[in-house]
């Protein structure tokens, strides 16, 4: 990155909402200094499936956002969700070239490319490439093994990829803004980033983000994530839920979720009763609390569940010391970290944002749209093998065909 100084905006494009951040970053600082946001329309599961509408949220909250900031963006860090994405684990290894057997960076730079080099289906591309600890002669090499002595280097990546006109739909609302797009970013990791720390990334940590439309996970493990998914499922399911079980509109249901939804019942709701608006105008009605807080933990446990299963084997309670941490707006149910302890076995909570934050934004809604910054800037200058650099051109190319 140029020491100058650079206005940059990390973007979320949600089911829900729309969220910019501006931060002026001076090549050694970040100070976040505007914010805009408006209401999402044409986006179903973090995916734009209309372009006009998308297109007119996202610039009025980048216009919202600059005028906050009284600046101009530079460039943009775009967040990337829904069911389109995947990934997978792909390992090769090298015999070290030295006679001395010290590793070099030749090796290093050599086994990762190879390591990255799976081809993908016609129509998909690379989003991350997120490598796993270096292995040495079979022993884990926590940093560089540069200058380490081996005969056998191993990397492994897990690589996400998504479809192509997917991410291009996406980008493109952001240059119709007249911004390039510096990186795509998955939102699994851009919050992930931003409730965890580097000590329980290192103990193995689950944080899972549960947004209006999509919930987003990435599993830490031995400093870095291991492995991530996203699922098309989120909060609005559950006021889906409510408004099919107790014949409610959505905005009508979207009100009793926030105001008596529950992720596990509690033991004193049995007969007790609660009101629709409270109002006692004609069309308000009671509601067994029971009921509602049944319909809202079943969905909830469902989505823990199904978390767990994409998991599979790969998450055991003995190497995730860091238990579970929950964030975005789905993740503020009363109890949801509770049933989330229950369902994988460890214990779990709330992430918070570093102190340092705003308390405007301090939301577990904004977890993701701040941690684009952080994660963002960390992954511009990062200058070692952990995270391979596209070759130039890779976003301006989605783009030959507009």
């Amino acid at each position: 990155m140029s020491s100058k100084t650079s206005f940059i905006g990390a973007v979320e494009i949600g089911t829900s909402k729309t969220s910019v951040l501006v931060g002026e970053y001076t090549g050694r600082e970040l100070a976040i200094i505007g914010y805009g946001e408006c209401p999402s329309r044409g986006v179903v599961k973090g995916t734009v499936v209309d372009y006009k509408a998308a297109s007119e949220c996202a610039h009025h909250a980048l216009e919202s956002a600059e005028q906050s900031a009284g600046e101009r963006i530079d460039f943009v860090f775009l967040a990337q969700t829904g069911s389109h994405l995947d990934g997978f684990y792909n390992e090769t290894s090298v015999n070290v070239k030295s006679a001395d057997n010290m590793v070099s960076m030749l090796d290093i730079d050599t086994v990762c490319g190879l390591a990255t080099a799976k081809e993908l289906p016609q129509g998909r591309m690379v989003v991350h490439n997120i490598r796993r600890p270096f292995r040495l002669d079979g022993r884990v090499v926590p940093g560089s093994p540069e200058h380490l002595v081996g005969r056998r280097l191993e990397a492994g990546y897990w690589i996400v990829h998504g479809q192509e006109n997917k991410l291009a739909d996406a980008i493109h609302v952001i240059r119709g803004f007249n911004l390039p797009v510096r990186e795509l970013v998955l939102s699994s990791l851009a919050a992930g980033h931003m409730i965890t720390t580097q000590e329980e990334r290192q103990a193995g940590i689950l944080a899972i983000d549960i947004g209006a439309g999509t919930t987003d996970y990435v599993l830490y493990r031995d400093g870095g994530p291991y492995l991530t998914g996203v699922l098309p499922v989120g909060g609005s399911h559950i006021t889906n839920d409510l408004s099919l079980g107790l014949r409610l509109l959505e905005g009508q249901a979207e009100k009793i979720k926030i105001h008596h939804g529950r992720a596990i019942v509690a033991p004193g709701a049995k007969g007790d009763k609660v009101w629709l608006d409270g109002d006692f105008r004609i069309g308000d009605r009671q509601f067994p609390r029971q009921t509602i807080e049944q319909i809202t933990s079943a969905r909830c446990w469902e989505i823990f569940e199904v978390v767990r299963k994409r998991l599979g084997t790969q998450f055991s309670p003995e190497k995730c010391a860091g238990g579970v941490v929950l964030t975005g707006g789905a993740s503020k149910l009363p109890a949801m970290a509770e049933c989330a302890a229950k369902v994988f076995g460890v214990p779990a909570h709330l992430g918070e944002a570093p102190s340092s934050v705003s308390q405007n934004l301090r939301d577990p809604g904004y977890a993701t749209a701040l941690g684009l910054l952080y994660y963002g800037l960390s992954s511009q200058a990062e200058s070692s093998p952990r995270q391979p650099r596209r070759k130039a051109g890779f976003l301006q190319r989605m783009f030959s065909g507009f």
